[in-house]
């Protein structure tokens, strides 16, 4: 599939970085280091725009290496691009780290995986079938 991009970054557009990538890295469009306090946000720049086809949004993922080498992830995650959306993709960061982090210009600073959707419509009824679960929620299926 082709996608439209606008690449008003200083940087070259994403791309896989293997053969079985479900993600392309996104980097911070900045010119200038930007320090993260602890529990600080930052609204990063990508310098990107995309026109996705109707059906397909673009996940916005945290990069495991941030998160767990300086506790850095992202505030809404996943994050969603909808498909009509033409303005800049802008990553929301956040240090969850009790150190300040030093944000680089061009630093890999998510995950961007293309995936397909469906819309519904609700079937508003006064009950639902019976499943083996039921109502239970977290950690009713067990410990293991």
């Amino acid at each position: 599939m082709k996608v439209k991009i606008i690449n008003k970054s200083n940087h070259e557009l994403p791309k896989y970085a293997t053969v079985c990538s479900a993600g392309m890295d996104l980097r911070a469009n900045i010119t200038e280091p930007v320090t993260l306090k602890p529990l600080e946000r930052f609204l990063a720049p990508t310098g990107l725009f995309i026109e996705l086809p109707q059906g397909y949004e673009a996940q916005i993922r945290p990069r495991s290496g941030l998160a767990v080498k300086h506790g850095i992830s992202l505030v809404n995650s996943p994050g969603t691009i909808d498909a009509d959306y033409r303005g800049e993709i802008k990553i929301i960061i956040i240090n969850l780290s009790n150190t300040d982090f030093e944000l680089l210009p061009g630093e890999r600073i998510a995950q961007m995986v293309i995936a397909r959707y469906e819309q519904i419509e609700w079937d508003e009824t006064a009950s639902l079938s019976e499943t083996g679960r039921g109502a239970g929620g977290f950690g009713s299926t067990g410990t293991n």
